[in-house]
């Protein structure tokens, strides 16, 4: 073998380590953005979905003619270790019409002395359901900011989807779990 062959499997080589070691960072990048499309289209660790109220309205038709049925829903709320706020649910449990729109009340307060930015990171239990639960409306679509002692309702407008009637999985379960944990944003350095 000559020095120039062994050269060139050495650059190969060492070219299609390079071209791995890009393509693991390159999925490095787009774990997080894969994994919340992966959890939003399965409902995988009860990941709620998202609908439009035409889809309402739809699902509403739909329940109606296959005979309504109610369930529960919990409302759970907690706060990370560094967010100076009071919240909670303005009711714990409800009593919903599979396919009907419900509002859930969420209370919000800043108990510190300056202004605080939240984001909600939410969640429904048990994990099946959550890809039949469906939010319209959410204060955790966005952030939220309060001001200095600052009180806030934040409605929640959602409807379980009649297609979990059909789902075997789905069967005995007779209360959904919505679970939410205000997170305080992390502000850039300057």
């Amino acid at each position: 073998m000559t020095s120039t062959t062994l050269a060139t499997r050495n650059l190969r080589t060492g070219f299609i380590a390079l071209l791995a070691a890009a393509g693991m960072l390159g999925l490095g990048f787009a774990a997080v953005p894969l994994y919340r499309l992966f959890c939003q289209v399965t409902g995988f660790g009860g990941t709620t979905q998202r609908a439009t109220v035409e889809e309402a309205d739809l699902a509403a038709e739909l329940a109606r003619s296959a005979g309504a049925r109610t369930m529960s829903i919990r409302f759970d709320a907690s706060l990370a270790r560094d967010m100076p706020w009071s919240f909670a649910p303005r009711q714990v449990t409800d009593r919903v019409a599979i396919g009907e729109r419900d509002i859930a009340i969420y209370e919000a307060r800043n108990n510190s002395d300056v202004p605080v930015t939240g984001t909600a990171t939410f969640n429904v239990e048990p994990e099946q359901a959550g890809v039949y639960f469906h939010k319209i409306q959410c204060f955790c679509f966005t952030e939220q900011t309060l001001q200095p002692g600052q009180s806030v309702t934040m409605p929640v407008q959602y409807f379980v989807d009649p297609k979990a009637l059909d789902d075997p999985r789905m069967e005995g379960v007779e209360q959904i779990t919505l679970s939410y944990t205000f997170h305080r944003r992390i502000e850039p350095a300057s």
